[in-house]
């Protein structure tokens, strides 16, 4: 399964970190030429692959790491999102209510992307201790997972375990989805809560 970064800011770099770590191949991408981000997808690690963005959006599995109101500039880019695995990392902090018409960040960024599997994961961490490694004390550092698709979910889940995290699964994107995310100028519960889980 082929996978890929949209967005290569400080989250973008984070979630590269992690890939890089595990010696995982990751293409990333922004709306500039692959070259502008050479020299740092090359201090990151080989397994970082700088592609254009059309290039990158092939990938069975998009990480959205753009800001929120981005999403709609990366959703034209690619003909189809037919069964993609899209995993939402944006955070909508002062975006109006309004704006998202009652609904869940994620749910208007998967209106965007017709036929996207969406799952909001990896986004309630600030990308510097998202970027750090997750084996922390014997412990695992616990990723938040929602979506309307339980499959998508799994895949998710298992990427996560395969990059050191512990995933917890919160439901579907109208209950979990609200506990990580922002509405205005407010965070969700979960938002910033670094947690650890241990194997036991």
């Amino acid at each position: 399964m082929k996978h890929a970064i949209i967005g290569f800011g400080s989250v973008g770099q984070a979630l590269a970190r992690a890939f890089a770590r595990k010696g995982l191949e990751v293409a990333v991408a922004t709306a500039k030429a692959p070259n502008t981000l050479a020299s740092a997808a090359a201090a990151i690690g080989p397994t970082v692959i700088p592609k254009s963005l059309t290039e990158a959006l092939e990938a069975d599995v998009v990480l959205l790491a753009v800001p929120y109101w981005s999403h709609r500039d990366v959703a034209k880019a690619t003909p189809t999102w037919h069964d993609k695995i899209v995993i939402d990392i944006t955070n909508a902090f002062n975006v109006a209510v309004d704006d998202l018409e009652g609904l869940p960040s994620s749910a208007v960024i998967a209106r965007a992307l017709p036929g996207a599997k969406l799952v909001k994961a990896f986004n309630h961490l600030p990308a510097k201790t998202l970027g750090a490694d997750p084996d922390v004390g014997g412990g695992r550092r616990v990723v938040f997972v929602s979506s309307d698709d339980e499959s998508a979910a799994g895949e998710v889940a298992a990427l996560a375990k395969e990059l050191g995290f512990a995933p917890i699964n919160l439901g579907p994107l109208a209950e979990g989805g609200t506990l990580v995310q922002a509405r205005g100028s407010s965070w969700a519960p979960l938002i910033f809560q670094d947690l650890l889980k241990r194997d036991v």
